[in-house]
């Protein structure tokens, strides 16, 4: 078994959502007068490759706490499909992938492979970013969908002021991560996925360490 990470490491300097603040480390205690080291951490808790819960974007909805473990560890589908500036997956792209390997069976995790992941230190990462279209949310919601996760920095496109497809996923139940690397590195089209947040009180999102197991 062989363990991938998935996972871009925070710092200082990662990029961030427009209007999010930067990282910021702050040296609390040191081995010299302290006899140990400690540091501070101020970020937003989608910051990096992190889980959004529903009560991001439904005042009703689950929040990041109230997930149970089974949800975040669990057998991922992995639909590679490259997608270019403001580039949506479609209902018609799924269906697709379905007719060509086979149907994703209800209550999976599906994970998007984009290759947008190669731009994230460009200004147009944010901006032009492809995601998941609203008939493609919709139609992963008719399957009771657990997770959906994505290479890029939002599983909607980057112009879409509205969330629309934040939305649609929320109001479904259905917990989205984004920001995922290395998923080029997996050669098969289903991986064991481990998605491990902070377990944050009534928290929208954290930052996680994403882990793919495959043989």
């Amino acid at each position: 078994m062989k363990v991938i990470d998935l996972t871009l490491t925070i710092s200082e300097d990662i990029p961030t959502f427009p209007g999010s603040p930067k990282p910021n480390f702050i040296n609390w205690e040191n081995i010299e007068k302290d006899g140990y080291n400690l540091e501070l951490l101020f970020l937003s808790t989608h910051t990096g490759t992190h889980i959004d819960a529903p009560y991001h974007f439904l005042k009703e909805g689950q929040k990041i706490h109230q997930i149970t473990t089974k949800r975040l560890v669990t057998e991922a589908v992995l639909i590679k499909i490259r997608k270019d500036s403001d580039q949506s997956i479609t209902k018609t792209d799924i269906e697709k992938f379905e007719k060509r390997y086979k149907k994703i069976d209800d209550g999976s995790t599906v994970i998007f492979h984009t290759g947008w992941q190669k731009n994230l230190e460009k200004k147009s990462y944010f901006l032009k970013n492809p995601g998941l279209a609203v008939s493609g949310a919709k139609y992963l919601a008719s399957k009771k969908i657990n997770l959906v996760g994505i290479d890029s920095p939002s599983i909607d496109l980057g112009k879409d002021a509205n969330f629309s497809v934040h939305r649609v996923l929320a109001k479904n139940g259905i917990l989205i991560v984004e920001n995922l690397t290395n998923l080029d590195k997996i050669n098969s089209d289903k991986f064991h996925l481990i998605v491990a947040p902070l377990k944050l009180k009534n928290a929208t999102g954290s930052p996680v360490r994403a882990m793919a197991l495959v043989n």
